[in-house]
Formats: C-alpha cells, structure tokens, sequence
C-alpha cells in the first residue's frame, strides 16, 4: 500500500486528481468506480478543471441508498451528475448507476455485475472511509458479500449522512451497493480520506490487522492500493 499525506484537504484533491487524469490519459477507455460523499467533491472539481477527454471512459457509482429515486437530490446518482458527469464529456451511455428505486433490488445487483464484466472489470475504484470503517456502504459486520447487494446502513452512517438530508429520519435505512469481491476485482484502488473523523478508521489499516469489523482494513490485501490523507485524518498512524 503506497500512502500520501497532504498538508490539507485542496492538497489531497488535486493530488487525488492527478492520479485520476494520469488513469484516463494513460488508458482514456478506462472503467471506473466512483464515489459520492463530502470527501471527493474537492477531486471531482480538480478534475474537471483539467478538462481531460472523457468519451472513451466508462462509469459506475459505488452505490446508491435504497429506496431512492434517482430524481433525488441527495441521491448518490445526483451527485454524480451534479459534481462531475454534467461538467465533463463522458458519454451518457457509458455512465451505469444503481437504481435506488427498483422494485427488484436483487435483479438490479445482478445486471450490475453483468454490466461491469461486459465493461471489462474496473481499472479503477475511488473510495472514501467511513468513520466506522466502512468503503462503499460495506458496514461492519461478522460477513462480507463479494458482489453487487441490497445492505443495511449502520445507525453511526445513517447519523453521519443525515447533513445531507432534512435529518435522520429522511436517510434511507438501506443501500445497493458493490461488494468487497466486486472492489477487489478493480486493478486499482484510490483511497481518499479527509478530517479527524477518519482517524480511528485510518488508523485500523495501518495497525496489521484485518477484521470485518472494519472493511477498510481488507484493504491491506489488494496487490495496488494507494491512500491519501490529510494531516488530521492521518493523526493516529
């Protein structure tokens, strides 16, 4: 695991850019796996100001929360789209979101994971940390699923997420997302990590442990893997 602390977080984005445009200009049909939250929206913005060519590349969103619809806009899909896929040239037919509004939530899963394969695999997978470990919305807990699932979100996420909603009670108790065999299939993995809050979670990859107690520390079994970290959330390393 290569690792990169940044003196803050605009440092950690455009860093975390420069390794993403270094993906697409390198191979400009590359698959990615992107995240939404707080902590890429400095990346994405990097990003699009370097205004590369993305007609060749091909998308998938880490996840989406269920049920939800994808006219939503606190929906992962809509931040997609709102920080990154209106403000650059991908083609609309390569961008594959999870249908947060399915009737069919294990088809959906499915033909996800048809889709990605059809695509070639993921070249490469951005994610970011929750507090408690999680990557994607794969929450602590005593199993893991390898593919593309329907999930529960852990009470610590629906907390932390509700800034983005009306409040607790407006976060949707589930999820779709990829599985941890799904992220690991990626040929490359991007870790971004931001603030004291990460801390603890950062700290556990770092501390020779794994446990599905804190999905992050799989990480440490993945052959090319690269962090990056402000100061504050790397303090306990």
């Amino acid at each position: 695991m290569i690792k990169f602390i940044s003196e803050d977080y605009n440092r950690m984005s455009r860093l975390a850019a420069d390794i993403v445009a270094g993906q697409i200009s390198g191979k400009p049909h590359s698959v990615l796996a992107l995240p939404s939250g707080a902590t890429p929206v400095g990346m994405y913005m990097a990003l699009v100001d370097k205004k590369l060519n993305y007609s060749s590349a091909v998308a998938f969103n880490l996840g989406e929360y269920f049920p939800i619809g994808k006219r939503n806009k606190q929906s992962c899909g809509w931040f997609l789209f709102d920080s990154f896929f209106n403000k650059i040239n991908i083609r609309p037919e390569n961008i594959h979101l999870l249908d947060g509004k399915t009737t069919d939530p294990d088809a959906v899963c499915r033909d996800y994971e048809q889709m990605i394969a059809h695509a070639g695999g993921i070249d490469l997978a951005i994610l970011g940390i929750g507090s408690n470990g999680h990557i994607a919305f794969n929450e602590p807990a005593e199993r893991l699923y390898q593919r593309t699932h329907q999930n529960d979100l852990t009470a610590r996420t629906i907390e932390e997420n509700s800034r983005f909603f009306s409040g607790n009670d407006e976060v949707p108790s589930q999820c779709l997302t990829m599985g941890m065999g799904t992220i690991f299939s990626a040929k490359r993995i991007l870790v971004l990590a931001n603030g004291e809050s990460k801390a603890d979670a950062v700290s556990r990859i770092f501390s020779g442990g794994i446990t599905t107690s804190c999905p992050a520390t799989l990480l440490n079994l993945h052959s090319d893997v690269t962090i990056i970290m402000d100061r504050e959330a790397a303090a306990k390393i």
